[in-house]
């Protein structure tokens, strides 16, 4: 039993949606978006979107042979029936999205959410890749109570596609309806990292559990957006496990196995005795470079900024290839793809913090992706012999011509100490 992707579906109104909110934040002259964070935002959610086609099988499977076992009766697909469903689809996130801000296990998957230190469309989609390893069991009451597999997985994606319009600025407060329903102004409140705001607002679609469950918090003046120790970094891979990193190093400093397990499991906030700094608590890492306003801000010269931006678009090609073609393809040939995309988003993140690491792993990439699209050529088929010539003669010339691209920047790639200096001077 499988069910419509509407995510996935939607991503070409997510980056429609992106694009006029900029034009419209250029027109008010707001500085709302900035590239280097926005492109880190679209890679943690490709990756996000990458692993989800390797785990989505058994987390739905899950439920589905709840469902098919232990269901208490099966409720038809009447109106009020998908009215509940919603309902109870909306409550059980809340309760998974507090329990994600309240212990350190769930919140390392979910602080990639909030890592961003801007606050817009781009970020809604700045997913973390572990979350749904967490988020799935909170549903499986439903699955128990007789909803079907289809209906859920339809009222869940309509739940995170309601999500996206709340990520931006540039809606004020909604007047009535923000005493029922989850708004700009309410989810503003979430992803700040001030005293008052933070741990507050964790509605999906309706504010009223918040209200009901105490966790509310009105916004009073913008908020700082971020986390309270700054990721600064544009590495997707590292946002992904950079507080679980923060983890393990605690747990190797804890007198006994009972604190190294309470490591993973006490709230992000604590603070044991024997390291008053705290679960987030590492060595601590200087920035590239810092705007006006404090944030991180690590850039790459324009020409290298265009080079990044069309690796951005071969590897968005690869993601739509691997939500909307994978069936075709085998699990090993899914898991070179996902790879790729993987190291695709590594390397783009690379590039704007200068890592000396990427003048070697670029131009491997540029090559497993010519010689991908010579396999999926022949896997894709069957083509015939000028069809497969043309591909080899146009994966060359791509090859040849990025990486001759790429490396007429090498000079930029000083490593992290030197970054800074280096990108100003480009």
């Amino acid at each position: 039993m499988t069910g419509v992707n509407y995510i996935a579906l939607a991503i070409p109104v997510f980056f429609a949606l992106i694009g006029v909110e900029w034009l419209i934040a250029r027109w008010q002259r707001r500085k709302v978006y900035r590239l280097n964070d926005s492109l880190s935002d679209l890679h943690t959610g490709i990756l996000q979107q990458t692993l989800g086609v390797f785990t989505k099988t058994v987390v739905f499977g899950v439920y589905v042979l709840l469902f098919q076992t232990i269901r208490l009766a099966e409720i038809p697909a009447t109106g009020w029936a998908w009215v509940a469903c919603f309902l109870l689809v909306d409550h059980q996130y809340y309760w998974f999205h507090r329990i994600s801000h309240e212990s350190n296990l769930p919140w390392g998957a979910h602080i990639v959410h909030h890592s961003s230190e801007e606050f817009n469309l781009a970020v809604a989609l700045r997913q973390g890749a572990f979350q749904p390893l967490f988020s799935w069991v909170f549903y499986l009451p439903l699955a128990w109570l007789g909803f079907n597999p289809l209906m859920f997985l339809a009222c869940s994606s309509f739940n995170t596609l309601y999500q996206f319009w709340i990520h931006t600025r540039l809606i004020d407060r909604l007047g009535p309806s923000e005493w029922i329903f989850n708004t700009p102004s309410h989810h503003r409140v979430h992803h700040g990292c001030d005293e008052k705001y933070l741990d507050k607002n964790y509605a999906g679609t309706l504010i009223v559990w918040d209200r009901l469950y105490g966790s509310f918090q009105p916004e009073e003046e913008e908020p700082t957006y971020g986390i309270t120790k700054p990721l600064a970094s544009w590495n997707p891979l590292w946002a992904n496990v950079h507080y679980y990193s923060d983890l393990a190093h605690l747990a190797r400093r804890a007198p006994n196995w009972r604190e190294r397990l309470k490591v993973w499991f006490m709230p992000p906030a604590w603070k044991p005795e024997w390291a008053p700094e705290g679960p987030g608590a590492r060595p601590e890492v200087s920035p590239l470079s810092h705007g006006a306003a404090g944030k991180y801000d690590a850039r790459a010269p324009r020409g290298l900024v265009s080079y990044i931006m069309a690796q951005f678009v071969f590897t968005n090609l690869l993601t739509v290839g691997l939500l909307f073609l994978g069936d075709r393809l085998s699990v090993w040939q899914q898991v070179g793809i996902g790879l790729l995309i993987v190291w695709s988003c590594a390397d783009l993140g690379g590039m704007f913090e200068a890592r000396s690491w990427v003048l070697l792993s670029e131009p491997l990439r540029l090559a497993a992706v010519a010689l991908s699209a010579v396999g999926l050529c022949q896997i894709l088929g069957p083509p015939g012999e000028a069809t497969i010539w043309a591909t080899v003669a146009g994966s060359t010339i791509y090859f040849g011509a990025f990486t001759a691209w790429f490396l007429s920047y090498r000079s930029c790639f000083r490593g992290r100490e030197d970054a800074t200096t280096s990108l100003e001077a480009a």
